[in-house]
């Protein structure tokens, strides 16, 4: 009697069981955007530089678009037309796998590996993790292992880009012997950052002097020279814009696509820094922002976010190869001791070599990844700024918003006039290259839903 009372508890615990109805796992665009604004939140916490927070953005949305390329065949796999990136692996048990769910994993995953706060990263994967098991467990533990598989395998290949390599070479070497040389400047005389980076390995250029630009101006001190022309432009425009006042178009233009992470406050004996997010990861925002205004299905915001941070990612390899090639000595330098002392940019100066601006590189590429994605004459409003107290600014293009980008360097003090127009059209021809290069979408299969 006691076996068969015992039988029977077990039969309606299984009746019971298979009448659980979970609920389906929604994964969405905003859970997309919540990952990539906390790892740059994170980002601004551990201070990462510029060229090293794109790398950070890259790997991670490859990933997670590669599971996607396998469910959306609107999409075609990164796999032989990235540097050295093969397939990744193909799921097993597809009745239980939830792509979306599998993408976020990965991407996180990666993030997690590539910043220094993983605590920070983990709360955020605990809180969507518990929301996602409780629907439904089962799809949500296939989903997650078959993440951490694709994790596993973009990890690999990451690991293969010679960054860790970089991480052990010397330090930039400065001449001081050669005035036309890039000198550390005040407040914290830093030293060049990233000296190495022309040896990460690229995604889609060819190599890191694929898009060398031609070379700046011939340094002269001579009056009357080219190179003592931009110098001077520096310099009267500076004076001039800062006449008006703090709230003049132009100082409103250059505090507002700043974005150092390396500006250092000093207070009488102390010296902090202050954090503000990368170039790339105002790009990121942008990105959010165009995905927003078009209603984008998870599938086509990834995309954007992937093909944008390519191209960035490339375009600080492009622009950094340059940089040190040229060593050119920043505005600051030359005008504090030539013509004025006691003048100061606008902005701070960031801790490495003057030509060409990074932010005109890297905003021309970004300008035309996302341009092909979204189109052209595509108008918004770019809140990016506003957590850091600057107000929304609105652009008719995201090509009106990089060129404002790269005379914002001018505006602010730090760059010659050749950095700002070579360097934007540097980024624009690395940018062109690599959406001809990458067929990233298949044509025939293109929804109006996309």
């Amino acid at each position: 009697m006691k076996n068969n009372n015992i039988l029977l508890l077990t039969l309606t615990l299984s009746i019971l069981a298979s009448c659980v109805k979970y609920e389906p796992i929604q994964v969405s665009s905003e859970d997309l955007h919540t990952s990539i604004d906390e790892v740059t939140e994170i980002m601004i916490h551990d201070i990462f530089s510029p060229p090293v927070a794109s790398r950070i953005f890259a790997y991670p949305n490859i990933a997670a678009y590669e599971i996607i390329a396998l469910q959306d065949n609107e999409y075609e796999s990164l796999a032989g037309q990235l540097s050295d990136f093969t397939a990744i692996p193909k799921p097993t048990n597809f009745e239980f796998l939830n792509y979306e769910l599998a993408a976020m994993v990965a991407h996180m995953e990666l993030s997690k590996k590539l910043i220094f706060s993983e605590d920070r990263m983990e709360k955020l994967q605990d809180s969507l993790y518990g929301v996602w098991r409780k629907k439904n467990p089962e799809v949500f533990e296939k989903s997650k292992s078959y993440g951490l598989l694709v994790f596993d395998h973009v990890a690999a290949w990451m690991n293969t880009d010679n960054y860790n390599q970089t991480r052990t070479m010397p330090q930039f070497s400065v001449n001081t012997e050669d005035v036309s040389r890039w000198q550390p400047t005040p407040p914290a005389y830093m030293q060049g950052i990233e000296p190495h980076w022309n040896k990460i390995r690229p995604f889609v250029i060819d190599s890191a002097a694929q898009f060398k630009p031609v070379p700046p101006p011939p340094f002269s001190m001579e009056k009357g020279s080219d190179f003592y022309k931009e110098l001077e432009e520096v310099y009267n425009i500076s004076n001039e814009i800062t006449s008006k006042g703090d709230s003049s178009e132009e100082v409103q233009i250059a505090q507002f696509w700043d974005c150092n992470p390396y500006v250092s406050v000093t207070r009488g004996h102390l010296m902090f820094a202050t954090k503000k997010i990368t170039p790339g990861a105002h790009w990121m925002g942008i990105t959010k922002i165009a995905s927003r205004k078009t209603n984008s299905t998870f599938s086509k915001t990834l995309y954007a976010y992937t093909k944008a941070s390519i191209a960035m990612a490339d375009a600080f390899i492009s622009c950094w190869d340059e940089k040190y090639r040229s060593n050119l000595v920043r505005p600051e330098t030359l005008i504090n001791e030539n013509i004025d002392p006691n003048w100061k940019p606008i902005l701070q100066t960031p801790p490495f070599p003057e030509y060409t601006s990074g932010h005109s590189v890297v905003s021309g590429a970004a300008s035309v990844a996302l341009t092909d994605v979204f189109g052209d004459n595509f108008s918004f409003d770019d809140d990016t700024e506003v957590p850091y107290g600057l107000p929304i600014r609105s652009f008719t293009s995201f090509k009106q918003a990089a060129d404002e980008a790269a005379i914002s360097r001018m505006y602010g003090g730090i760059h010659y006039r050749a950095a700002v127009e070579v360097g934007v059209k540097q980024g624009r021809d690395l940018g062109h290259f690599v959406i001809k290069q990458l067929q990233m979408i298949n044509e025939n299969k293109m929804t109006t839903t996309n």
